[in-house]
């Protein structure tokens, strides 16, 4: 993102804060549609960051939604209903209700309680829904093979909804293609044994590819868009087969995100430098960061030359709360602003938000037409944590 963007963030909105370029956004999800082809549909996982749901391009064809709350965001800003998949392990009747009555494009079911929680609630309104069923990949999330072929093979006493396909994701940071294939293969066998033993097509399969987003060893877009075109070639041969959308969030919206945290002190203990930074790891957090160790694409605003090592540490009264344990930066003084970049998806919405009654930080969205706007104050916690 633009420095001169960042110190204009720092001075008006205050540390920590985050800052979502929405163009970045456009632009990596162009890229995908390019790489995917016009034959395979985008879905976008707000709970990467739903703050970029505000502007999301229109190149997405849906919007997977996996709790009560995150479609009360969606209802909230307006965001088109009908384009929305409604996801999540846990569904309530009072949730798939809700959902229903929203006109929800289409629901996911994990079990055969969804299912019938799914098929109640439109039998019961006079309706009929889209539905895909979930396959489990060795986890809590979806429906073991066994359970979906049985669902399949008595649809016909499924008056409320229509099965149209199937959803299967199965976890995040893939830097191999030849795993992508591999279930994608998998995939291929089970609409082939579907069609075969019980005359289903599906008319759309809804995979996550999970395509890994590269945080520390190359911080330019060379390494994710050089995974995008290996794998696309993968996902292009079974869209030729089957009706494809891809869901993903990581991937869309890690580069366009970056968080500022102020030095509030630095103090050396035995031969550590230590920062003390307004910020910390309930703000900030990079998949993989393994204790941080690794160090992630930083950089102190407006400020260049001779180096030192530091050890950046958070606010939080807990020894955990390292942000990164060792890292060479210009020589910094009590108020530099230091950037994380790349830190689009997750952070904003996975940290130990309530943890020692820290308030949340503000965030703003920023475009080359739009400018800098805010798009949340800064949120005290201490609320939720008052008896």
């Amino acid at each position: 993102m633009n420095k001169d963007i960042l110190e204009k963030a720092a001075l008006t909105l205050g540390t920590p804060c985050y800052v979502f370029d929405t163009d970045v956004f456009a632009e990596r999800s162009k890229a995908v549609h390019k790489a995917f082809g016009e034959r395979v549909g985008l879905c976008y996982s707000i709970k990467a960051n739903p703050f970029l749901l505000k502007r999301l391009p229109e190149v997405f064809s849906y919007i997977e939604v996996c709790s009560p709350g995150e479609l009360s965001i969606c209802e909230s800003i307006g965001a088109p209903l009908d384009k929305i998949i409604f996801s999540g392990v846990n569904k309530t009747e009072d949730d798939v209700a809700r959902a229903y009555k929203d006109g929800v494009g289409i629901f996911t079911a994990e079990s055969r309680l969804h299912v019938t929680l799914i098929n109640d609630c439109a039998v019961k309104n006079g309706g009929k829904v889209k539905l895909i069923l979930r396959l489990a990949h060795g986890s809590q999330f979806g429906m073991d093979k066994s359970e979906l072929l049985d669902i399949i093979a008595h649809r016909a006493d499924l008056k409320g909804v229509d099965i149209i396909g199937l959803h299967y994701f199965t976890g995040t940071q893939k830097t191999k293609v030849k795993t992508i294939a591999k279930e994608l293969d998998l995939l291929d066998e089970l609409c082939q044994q579907l069609d075969a033993d019980y005359g289903f097509k599906p008319s759309h399969v809804e995979y996550g590819t999970g395509l890994a987003v590269e945080y520390y060893k190359d911080f330019t877009d060379e390494t994710d868009l050089a995974l995008l075109e290996e794998a696309a070639e993968v996902v292009r041969n079974f869209a030729e087969k089957y009706p494809l959308t891809v869901e993903m969030g990581r991937f869309f919206a890690a580069t366009s995100g970056s968080y500022l945290t102020k030095a509030m002190d630095i103090k050396q203990n035995g031969e550590i430098s230590y920062v003390i930074c307004d910020g910390g790891i309930n703000q900030l957090n990079y998949y993989g960061q393994n204790m941080a160790m690794k160090v992630p694409p930083i950089e102190v605003i407006g400020k260049s030359g001779d180096e030192a090592e530091y050890c950046l540490c958070g606010s939080l009264c807990t020894t955990a709360d390292i942000l990164v344990r060792k890292v060479g930066l210009p020589k910094l003084e009590r108020g530099d602003v230091i950037a994380f970049s790349k830190c689009g998806a997750y952070s904003v919405a996975e940290g130990i938000a309530a943890f020692l009654s820290r308030a949340m930080p503000r965030v703003a969205l920023y475009s080359e037409k739009e400018g800098l706007t805010l798009s949340r104050e800064l949120t005290e916690t201490y609320p939720l944590n008052t008896p």
